[in-house]
């Protein structure tokens, strides 16, 4: 909850965030928005609606007075149908998510990237699409080949940008390094650029293999490298830019 958070963002220098849906409800999307209305710090709500619902008009209009919703997410990751992302009644939904401003989190893992890119070549100009933690590359099992050479491809997109997050639980949970991820984030970097890719905690799952504390000084290891410019790209401005904050 927001009370658990705000220290935890205080300790690490993290001035705001936007929550992100987990539960594929309304019910949750309204959950989301009451809080960031009670707590400043949440400047933003990522919300899910029914995207292939006939009646999605009708659900984004009873949204429409809520400034914080900037976006939508459906977990994809968890359907099982390889066509899903290229239905053409979530390509619909999809398209009216644009008209409409609304971004959209793409929640996939790598064995999902192939429907992923013909999504990709089938959405509208302009359409703002963040993939969330890199896609879920398979680290465990250090298979790299064919997730970058399908990233590669979303990121000629250039309305497609990309969340630094997620890796700690796609690794052994107990006892990953730094190293583990090196060639995935130097990939999403030469293949993205820092101007389109965005610092995300995945808080709270990410506790599952790290703390907040961990996962700032392991986006910070690689960071810190980059000019200051591309730093505040990576850690609030590529944010603020997406969501519109």
């Amino acid at each position: 909850m927001p009370h658990d958070l705000q220290p935890i963002l205080k300790k690490n220098g993290v001035d705001g965030c936007i929550a992100v849906q987990s539960d594929q409800s309304l019910i949750e999307t309204q959950f989301l928005l009451d809080l960031a209305g009670d707590f400043s710090f949440i400047q933003g709500v990522v919300g899910w609606v029914d995207i292939q619902d006939e009646e999605l008009d009708e659900q984004l209009d009873f949204f429409s007075h809520e400034n914080k919703l900037k976006g939508f997410r459906h977990i994809v990751q968890g359907e099982s149908d390889p066509e899903f992302l290229l239905r053409p009644a979530f390509l619909s939904g999809i398209k009216k998510l644009h008209e409409r401003n609304f971004t959209y989190d793409l929640l996939i893992t790598y064995n999902q990237l192939s429907q992923a890119v013909r999504f990709a070549d089938q959405l509208a100009e302009g359409q703002s699409v963040v993939i969330d933690h890199l896609a879920k590359p398979n680290i465990l099992e250090k298979e790299f080949d064919s997730w970058a050479a399908y990233m590669k491809k979303l990121s000629q997109h250039t309305n497609f940008y990309c969340k630094f997050s997620g890796l700690v639980t796609e690794a052994k949970w107990n006892s990953w390094t730094k190293e583990d991820f090196e060639p995935y984030i130097n990939h999403i970097f030469d293949s993205f650029g820092a101007e389109r890719i965005i610092f995300g905690s995945d808080w709270p799952v990410c506790t599952l293999a790290a703390d907040y504390s961990q996962i700032i000084e392991l986006v910070s290891s690689y960071v810190d490298k980059l000019s200051k410019s591309e730093q505040e790209m990576v850690w609030h401005k590529n944010a603020q830019t997406f969501y519109k904050l």
